[in-house]
């Protein structure tokens, strides 16, 4: 008995293990995050952490196709940037909106004719930019350069990502008249450099096909199907500190819509 009671009290005063917020987080994905925990999800994920009251982990990944697979297995907890009608993931209220945004020196503006004329425009594969490019009909002209920005690297079996911080600098260097991005991703590098602006891309656009371009998406927190628990937690860490989050992405110079 005496045993009993001696394990007991060992056990009673042990120190409770703090939950900890494991964040899924790139490694080099900026202006989102890196190791440095230079990115504006870096520091949304820090504002959250301070909500909860508990220890931060950033679970670093290389390859953006597995993300939500490293989500499901267990490794991380959260991801700060989710789609909201992504079905894998249970999701947050959106906590932000934004939009594609095009890229050009101060006093110029978009126009499907500016595509239709622009010598080069810089863009990035697979997205609502290349749809845009294929519908002025210019695709074809600008298939190499469209590689060259990643340096000819091949998709397949590897993760490529075209780099926003090159897609800007190619307008500041004058390599291309303009360019098409998505607006979170830009709008650091456009901020730094004076001589440029990024201008919300208008609603109503069609692909070559006549087919809606969506130019403005919502941003939400994304966990585990099952998680309703954390998720809850973090619906009211988001409700604690959005005016916090708020300040993050108009520091970044994130244009943030309704």
């Amino acid at each position: 008995m005496r045993l009993e009671w001696m394990l007991a009290l060992a056990l009673a005063v042990l120190p409770v293990q703090a939950k900890v917020l494991r964040v899924c987080a790139g490694e080099n994905e900026m202006p989102y995050s890196n190791r440095e925990q230079q990115g504006f999800e870096n520091a949304i994920a820090k504002e959250l952490a301070v909500a909860l009251g508990w220890p931060l982990e950033f679970v670093w990944w290389q390859d953006g196709r597995f993300v939500v697979r490293e989500l499901e297995r267990g490794r991380c907890d959260l991801i700060v940037g989710a789609d909201p009608d992504d079905a894998r993931l249970a999701t947050s209220r959106p906590y932000y909106r934004s939009g594609w945004v095009f890229v050009a020196r101060k006093g110029e503006s978009f126009s499907l004719q500016r595509l239709k004329t622009a010598a080069k425009i810089a863009f990035p594969g697979n997205s609502p930019a290349e749809a845009l490019v294929r519908a002025a009909g210019r695709y074809a002209d600008w298939f190499l350069y469209l590689h060259e920005l990643v340096d000819f690297k091949s998709r397949r079996n590897q993760y490529v990502r075209w780099e926003p911080k090159r897609l800007v600098e190619e307008v500041a260097s004058g390599r291309a008249d303009g360019a098409l991005l998505w607006g979170p991703e830009a709008a650091r590098y456009v901020k730094a450099n004076p001589q440029l602006a990024m201008q919300l891309l208008p609603l109503g656009l069609t692909d070559h096909r006549g087919q809606p371009i969506k130019v403005r998406y919502a941003v939400a927190l994304g966990v585990r199907k099952g998680e309703d628990a954390l998720l809850a937690k973090l619906e009211q860490a988001l409700a604690r500190k959005q005016k916090a989050i708020e300040r993050i992405l108009r520091q970044e110079g994130v244009p943030l819509l309704p």
